[in-house]
């Protein structure tokens, strides 16, 4: 398999595609489809939604300016699940609108950031991870929101498991 070089605009234009695919796939299923998880322990694409605003208020590009504004900062560690548990508080809607503003205002700045090389080689301490690029990190953002669309499309698959009869054979949609 080959991989596609790192590319700052690739990664702009990916990361900007992910709310609208998102609000294609979510926002007129009704509640039951966008509450629904793939068992105990796993998140509703609602709940997913919620993540990903959160992630861009607390998490990517606040990691990036860090990295820009100081020489090798540690990161604070992210608390994964924070947003989850208050997903079902608002309309799914909401979340969709407020992930769509957040990444846009995200966006711009990257964009005026007007990074270079060197500035895609500047470090930061993962709290897990240890040293990281930004490069890594914005790589890291792209890949995260295509697991999570991944995620969200599995789910709302597996809502109708039980519906499709002997087909979940040749679905592999439910292998796992």
């Amino acid at each position: 398999m080959s991989q596609i070089p790192f590319r700052l605009d690739a990664v702009v234009a990916a990361l900007a595609r992910t709310p609208a695919v998102l609000d294609a796939l979510l926002r007129t299923l009704p509640d039951e489809w966008v509450d629904g998880t793939e068992g105990p322990g796993t998140w509703s694409p609602r709940q997913v939604v919620a993540h990903l605003v959160d992630g861009e208020r607390v998490d990517w590009t606040v990691r990036a300016r860090a990295i820009l504004a100081k020489e090798t900062p540690t990161f604070a560690p992210y608390d994964i699940g924070g947003s989850v548990e208050q997903a079902t508080d608002r309309p799914l809607t909401a979340w969709l609108d407020a992930f769509a503003d957040a990444r846009a205002e995200n966006l711009a700045w990257l964009r005026s950031a007007h990074l270079t090389e060197v500035d895609l080689e500047r470090t930061g301490i993962h709290p897990t991870f240890g040293l990281v690029t930004l490069r890594q990190l914005l790589a890291t953002w792209v890949v995260h929101d295509h697991g999570h669309i991944v995620q969200i499309a599995r789910t709302l698959a597996r809502q109708s498991r039980d519906e499709v009869g002997p087909w979940t054979a040749f679905l592999s949609v439910f292998d796992g």
